[in-house]
């Protein structure tokens, strides 16, 4: 069942502070080319979901998405990659609000983002982009390269950041 909670002004300046982290982890500090992008983001988004939940981290995310995008986008706009913000924020939040960051939840939220993002939605949206076909080897020799580098890396910074910043306590400030 999707709760939404109702946000208040602390809740939404917060909100707001952690999509400018995103873009600018995303945008500015990110790596990008046609068919790849590495970025450090869902480390503010891993927050944004210990806090609000899948919905509020699924709507930033693609806040964020479009704002780094028409701001300082390298490639041309797609909505594909909208929905895949929104999408991955929401999987955040499923395996994040109001849960511990266990290493075992971070590798499995990690994994399931791969699977359906970086393996699934992302050559599908690039095929359509680019005209590629789906099956593509050099495609998915890049993409497969990197879900395995990737995935142990956020795996573990996941771990490491949804530990050492307290949430807990960030939390309860939101707590009507």
């Amino acid at each position: 069942m999707l709760v939404m909670k109702k946000l208040n002004v602390h809740a939404m300046t917060t909100i707001s502070l952690l999509i400018a982290l995103m873009v600018i982890l995303s945008q500015v500090f990110g790596f990008e080319t046609q068919l790849i992008k590495i970025t450090f983001d869902f480390i503010p988004e891993v927050v944004m979901a210990s806090l609000f939940g899948p919905f509020w981290t699924g709507v930033g995310a693609s806040i964020a998405d479009i704002i780094g995008n028409t701001l300082l986008g390298k490639a041309p706009f797609f909505i594909g990659f909208t929905l895949n913000a929104f999408i991955g924020g929401w999987v955040y939040g499923f395996f994040f609000y109001k849960k511990s960051v266990t290493l075992k939840n971070a590798f499995f939220c990690v994994l399931v983002n791969t699977l359906v993002i970086s393996l699934f939605l992302t050559p599908l949206w690039l095929s359509i982009m680019y005209g590629i076909p789906f099956t593509d080897e050099k495609l998915w020799a890049i993409r497969l390269m990197k879900a395995a580098v990737m995935l142990p890396i956020q795996t573990i910074l996941i771990f490491f950041f949804g530990n050492a910043i307290p949430i807990r306590v960030i939390g309860k400030r939101f707590v009507s």
